[in-house]
């Protein structure tokens, strides 16, 4: 017996018949075959052309993976739905989970058994001892050390994939998305037009791609065929990485669970995701979700539409917050220890507050610019938890942090201004099909900066 999720589950398991029965308000009718469903096909090892066409404008089979999860004991509440949605007004489909039912809070939603996950400890296992070290000891170099489950994810993804629809994981492969809006799918002019920070975080995505890709070398069980189609390597890099997540069931696995990887992101999620000690996948309702609501989990912070956008390609209009753009030449441990990070210093969208630790970073910045003492004093009031102190200073030098404010916002809107035009003047849609995905974020950053500076009260300049 075991709880997770405050699911009470139950789960036998028959060596002989390779079958799971899973005891829970999610019960099957009687005990399913787990075995992914089998194919007719003769496909040759590598003739994967014919079989998954990774082109953009591929379409995504998605009843064939659905035939194939329901044999493969997959389970699905009550309601429960794959719904389909352009995106951003372009041919491609988005496939996304919604209930057609009041599901009450604390409902399991979905079910995913061990042997339908695609699994990077599992993959490590099957490819031990395949891959020289000095592939290894490559990526390791080049700082991708971290990286490793992923990896070895991508390679079992490429696996399969040459195996064509001998594969036993086949229609869900060919379920999958394969046109992609992500920091690895852009081109050099989209980061030209994005804030510095979001630059940055899309540029990393795609050197994570060329140095995984990199690693593709002295790997003897796949073919030159696939070792030589970057577009192959990149649509496998995109769904380790889109579509993966942490087990966090102490196994430190990292998974792909079809159809658990179908909820998209929001910022008020209403399930979430776990796995128990056997690699089986959990989906439970947070909350009552009414009938007629998508069904979302949550892909990270949600006050950081920067990573989420650089990751997974979209924008987050749902996100309360976000990253306030004061970027320092260089981060000090002062800086830090008074609260410098990403997901702390925050403007926000709706109610244009600005968080604690942008003030004391300015006050910090701005007293340090005049008076090294009055800095030093700050700091230590800070660091001593000496909050009287704290305020006292902010309310006197407030016109310093105002003045900052002013000046941080006055400068980041000009140069945002002048990416937009760049945007829209310098490319077109057609050359950068992510090019509107990226105008909208920057206009979601403006109007952020411009909330910010009404609800300050501060000078009215002409970028509103």
């Amino acid at each position: 017996m075991k709880r997770m999720l405050g699911i009470t589950a139950v789960v036998y398991y028959h060596s002989a018949e390779n079958t799971w029965a899973f005891t829970s308000t999610l019960r099957p009718s009687k005990i399913v075959t787990t075995r992914p469903l089998p194919s007719t096909a003769t496909t040759s090892l590598h003739q994967y052309a014919a079989t998954i066409n990774i082109a953009e404008d591929a379409p995504r089979d998605i009843p064939s993976f659905e035939e194939w999860a329901s044999y493969g004991g997959i389970q699905k509440a009550d309601g429960f739905q794959l719904i389909s949605n352009q995106v951003d007004n372009t041919d491609y489909l988005d496939i996304s989970a919604m209930t057609t039912q009041d599901i009450p809070a604390s409902t399991p939603v979905v079910y995913v058994p061990s042997e339908c996950i695609l699994s990077a400890n599992a993959a490590m296992q099957e490819f031990a001892g395949c891959i020289e070290n000095d592939v290894l000891d490559l990526l390791k170099a080049n700082g991708y050390g971290t990286e490793m489950r992923q990896y070895y994810l991508i390679l079992k993804i490429l696996s399969e994939v040459e195996k064509g629809t001998e594969s036993p994981w086949y229609q869900y492969l060919n379920s999958l998305p394969r046109y992609y809006s992500n920091g690895a799918s852009m081109t050099v002019f989209c980061y030209s037009v994005v804030p510095p920070l979001v630059s940055r975080l899309c540029k990393d995505e795609r050197a994570r791609l060329k140095n995984l890709n990199m690693g593709k070398r002295g790997i003897p069980f796949l073919s030159n065929d696939t070792k030589g189609n970057d577009e192959l390597w990149k649509w496998a890099y995109q769904v380790v990485y889109t579509r993966g997540f942490e087990t966090e069931n102490g196994t430190g696995d990292y998974c792909i669970a079809p159809m658990a990887d179908m909820f998209n992101h929001a910022t008020e999620a209403n399930v979430a995701l776990a796995y128990d000690e056997y690699g089986n996948c959990y989906v439970q309702t947070l909350g009552d979700v009414p009938a007629n609501s998508p069904l979302c989990m949550s892909y990270g912070d949600p006050t950081n539409p920067s990573f989420l956008l650089s990751r997974y390609g979209f924008l987050d209009m749902s996100s309360p917050a976000t990253f306030c753009k004061i970027l320092p030449s260089h981060v000090s441990e002062e800086l830090k220890n008074l609260g410098y990070a990403h997901n702390n210093m925050l403007f926000y969208k709706d109610t244009g507050d600005v968080s604690e630790a942008v003030w004391d970073i300015l006050l910090y910045m701005g007293l340090g610019e005049t008076d090294a003492s009055l800095q030093r004093q700050f700091y230590d009031a800070h660091m001593h938890a000496d909050f009287a102190t704290k305020a006292a200073m902010h309310e006197q030098y407030y016109p310093v942090t105002a003045a900052k404010l002013a000046e941080h916002i006055d400068t980041f809107l000009g140069d945002l201004q002048e990416l937009q035009e760049k945007g829209q003047y310098g490319g077109n849609a057609v050359e950068h099909p992510r090019l509107p995905l990226i105008m909208r974020h920057n206009e979601f950053v403006r109007n952020t900066f411009l909330a910010v500076r009404s609800a300050q009260g501060l000078e009215q300049n002409t970028y509103a």
